[in-house]
């Protein structure tokens, strides 16, 4: 999923990021309309000592910009708005890179 902060979900804090109202995006198939940047079944991610690898199938998503990404564990609270925002991000257990410095490439 990408994340960004919004304050709705308290100061500083991340979200998943909405798809603004009006904006048209291609979305996979097992998320038909719902405005969210987020990932869908069957994308499972290899977990390999320091290593996350996982394919996309840039047939379903189209073309993905390069761009830095990182790993992370948390909890999300949902709210009961899709724009409210709809995920908060809560309890940040763990960072892959120990600083959120997104260092993870995409190979295309």
């Amino acid at each position: 999923m990408v994340l960004g902060t919004d304050d709705a979900c308290s100061a500083g804090a991340l979200k998943v990021i909405d798809i603004p109202e009006g904006i048209t995006q291609h979305l996979p198939a097992t998320w038909p309309g719902l405005p969210l940047r987020i990932d869908s079944p069957g994308w499972d991610p290899v977990i390999s000592g320091k290593m996350i690898g996982i394919a996309v199938a840039f047939a379903d998503i189209g073309t993905v910009d390069p761009t830095g990404f990182d790993g992370v564990t948390a909890g999300l609270r949902v709210n009961a708005n899709v724009h409210a925002p709809l995920l908060c991000v809560t309890d940040v257990f763990d960072v892959a890179s120990g600083d959120l410095s997104l260092p993870g490439r995409v190979n295309q």
